[in-house]
């Protein structure tokens, strides 16, 4: 183990697995020259080559489109885009390529292709670069869909990701890549397998599940709770497909009550799946309907002050706990 950043954590897991695979290739917006915007392919020209990491021109529907085709030829690919929000102009390449493909041309192909950027807000980037699109992509058979929320856990889904011979959407949140450091597990097989939640915090009185930077603030929210008296779990599942709703469940059957935070808009957002599934599988044990925290039904503010308005707070995560408590 080894104390490392989100981002060296996920820098590190990609040019092992280079060095692992010799064809595996990297194609991004300024990924050879500058590393990525937030330098997480930061030297890999120097020591992989142009060949190998490919500054692409700005059209992520190419980069997706070569990406497929390439992996579907058995050339393992790591597509960067700079924002996920940018995946909507390629959503034909991803949701009606990349998605079906398998399915197509039977199961026993194999699309080993990453899809990987950023997301969220806190750094004022304004209406089109932070949207958390995660929940678009669950809706879509065909994707996996990875959501670390610390610097280890990132290295142990990545490295499971460009493993699988399936495509995988994987996101990394804007404000995790150098505000979080942890010990990582530094063994180049480290795999943390994909539908495996992870409990953050055991807890007796409310169940609150939370991904990324919601991880953190759940957290936060369950230290003031206990100071108050109550006992929050915290459940992060770590990869949204396939999604480990038996530990939601189960945490739910065993304190009665859940609280679901996410930077998502809360319409129609992942939470609202999450809680219909623990209703339908767990109706008889809760002492109080689900209740799910998200993003405001209007567009992210690039001024700092009104788009902390329109997300949860650590407050809000707290407030509605103290609202389950109360039923």
């Amino acid at each position: 183990m080894a104390e490392k950043t989100y981002a060296m954590a996920l820098r590190e897991t990609i040019a092992s697995e280079m060095r692992r695979e010799p064809d595996m290739i990297i194609i991004g917006e300024d990924v050879g020259s500058q590393g990525g915007i937030y330098g997480v392919t930061k030297g890999f020209s120097a020591e992989f080559g142009a060949d190998r990491v490919i500054n692409a021109p700005i059209s992520e529907s190419a980069h997706i489109g070569i990406g497929l085709g390439a992996a579907c030829c058995g050339i393992p690919m790591m597509i960067e885009l700079q924002y996920w929000d940018f995946a909507l102009v390629a959503a034909d390449q991803l949701i009606n390529q990349v998605a079906k493909t398998r399915f197509v041309f039977g199961i026993e192909s194999k699309i080993p292709l990453v899809i990987r950027s950023q997301e969220g807000t806190g750094r004022g980037n304004g209406a089109t670069h932070s949207q958390s699109v995660e929940t678009m992509l669950m809706h879509f058979p065909g994707l996996k869909v990875v959501c670390p929320s610390s610097a280890n856990d990132a290295a142990g889904l990545l490295r499971t990701a460009m493993r699988d011979p399936d495509p995988v959407c994987f996101f990394e949140h804007k404000l995790l890549y150098h505000n979080n450091k942890e010990d990582v597990n530094e063994d180049p097989d480290f795999m943390i397998p994909f539908g495996q939640a992870r409990i953050l915090r055991e807890g007796t009185d409310c169940t609150v599940v939370a991904t990324m930077l919601y991880v953190h603030r759940a957290l936060e929210a369950a230290d003031i709770l206990a100071q108050e008296g109550i006992s929050v779990e915290v459940v992060d599942p770590r990869t949204l497909v396939p999604f480990d709703y038996d530990t939601v469940v189960e945490s739910v059957k065993k304190t009665g009550r859940l609280v679901i935070a996410h930077e998502a808009h809360k319409t129609a957002g992942w939470g609202a799946e999450v809680a219909a599934q623990v209703t339908e599988r767990a109706f008889d044990y809760l002492a109080a309907p689900p209740l799910r925290l998200g993003a405001l039904a209007c567009p992210i503010p690039f001024n700092p002050f009104l788009e902390k308005t329109v997300l949860p707070s650590v407050q809000q995560i707290v407030e509605a706990v103290r609202e389950q408590m109360k039923r």
